[in-house]
């Protein structure tokens, strides 16, 4: 399935390897976010009911330079989690970069293979309970041919985080890409590209859309691993929601959640009581779609999907015995600092919406430790005189919030 195009893109990340990083920064830092985070799949994958001691057999496709491979694993690691996180990529030179991260680490949970997720069928590979495959599909000759190699992958049961490209938050990539195809042919030399990437980027107008974009910073601040991604990368396909949603299908998978849950939520921005009444019938790719519309600011969707035949793992927010967690969150800090008008405002890339927050907010949310089920924060806050169902009520309001965010999660069980 390789064409020149294919040639070029393995060529590129062999002369440099994505994203640039230095292992003699993992002393300073854990690079964390979406998807792959041990908290959001045991949340959104496996619906919070996949025992914590239930070794997790999982594939980064695509592992780069080991963002997500090193996350996972290391999650794994601090909590005394059993399981194996396999690194698969066909680039030598992202492998040394990720293995010298993993041993900077002293991380010994990582698999590291040489190869591409093509190959997936007839390798002997896998099953895995979760697979990541994040930035690989939109650069493939065929994206639906390598979903369907990772869902042939996939254990019965599992789950697969996706994060590929979105077109609206990408609004000026695309020109200055057609710009540099006539300037800077891909058959050229890959320094004497970035070179003239460079000098374009200087000399753009301010009337550049890519200029007027403040979400897109590789070109800026990435080296030459970052503008040669973002800007002479030679193949670069984008995924609008319904896109995305139909690629998901075929390969038979369906999305169950878009993160931040928020983000696709019109409601969260649109007041007007018509326009909420048109929307109200819309079903939820279609709200989604809407809101990527609206926003404008979506580089990049991020998705954990399901495979379609599978049942809703919707977590047991309703149980005493659950855990709550939050994602990069202090609950005692938080709930000091929530302001006194009943809401929550968050930002994401620019766009800013304020949440409602119950009553209890900061009760609950000074609580949340990592440790207390949900039926032990019930008891404390009846000893100081709250009521249970005024409790069940006032934790369902702030989980519509705090979910929808990302950020309010339920534990893997013990």
């Amino acid at each position: 399935m390789s064409d020149a195009a294919d040639t070029h893109l393995a060529a590129q990340y062999e002369a440099y390897p994505y994203p640039a990083r230095d292992p003699r920064e993992e002393a300073k830092r854990l690079v964390v976010g979406s998807p792959s985070h041990l908290r959001e799949v045991d949340h959104w994958i496996f619906g919070a009911r996949r025992l914590a001691s239930t070794p997790l057999r999982a594939l980064v496709a695509g592992g780069g330079t080991g963002d997500g491979t090193l996350m996972l694993a290391q999650h794994l690691a601090w909590a005394g989690r059993p399981g194996e996180v396999t690194w698969l990529d066909r680039s030598a030179a992202a492998q040394r970069i990720a293995r010298a991260r993993a041993e900077a680490r002293r991380l010994d949970n990582i698999h590291f293979i040489e190869g591409s997720l093509l190959e997936l069928p007839g390798s002997g590979l896998g099953p895995f309970d979760y697979i990541d495959c994040c930035g690989v599909l939109h650069h493939l000759p065929d994206p639906l041919a390598g979903l369907r190699a990772l869902v042939g992958a996939l254990a019965p049961g599992g789950g697969i985080g996706l994060m590929v490209y979105a077109p609206h938050g990408r609004t000026g990539v695309y020109m200055l890409q057609d710009a540099l195809r006539l300037l800077a042919p891909p058959e050229e030399p890959p320094p004497a590209r970035i070179d003239i990437a460079r000098r374009l980027w200087r000399q753009a107008p301010e009337t550049a859309w890519l200029r007027r974009n403040p979400w897109l910073t590789d070109h800026i601040s990435g080296g030459d691993a970052g503008i040669y991604d973002l800007l002479l990368n030679p193949r670069d396909v984008a995924f609008t929601i319904p896109a995305l949603a139909a690629l998901v299908q075929a390969a038979g998978l369906r999305i169950a959640c878009l993160v931040e849950p928020v983000r696709y939520d019109p409601d969260s921005y649109l007041s007007d009581p018509k326009l909420r009444a048109r929307m109200a019938g819309l079903p939820p790719i279609e709200r989604a779609a809407l809101a990527e519309a609206i926003t404008g600011n979506m580089g990049i969707h991020i998705a954990y999907c399901l495979r379609a035949e599978a049942p809703d793992p919707a977590p047991p927010w309703e149980s005493p015995e659950a855990v709550p967690v939050l994602r990069e969150m202090d609950g005692a800090a938080l709930a000091r600092g929530l302001p006194k008008d009943g809401t929550i405002p968050v930002s994401f890339d620019g766009l800013r919406v304020s949440l409602p927050m119950p009553r209890l907010a900061a009760a609950i949310l000074g609580r949340v430790d990592g440790r207390r089920p949900l039926g032990a924060i019930a008891d404390e806050l009846a000893a100081n005189g709250v009521p249970r169902e005024t409790f069940w009520r006032d934790l369902a309001a702030l989980r519509r919030s705090m979910e929808a965010m990302n950020r309010l999660l339920l534990a893997a069980p013990a």
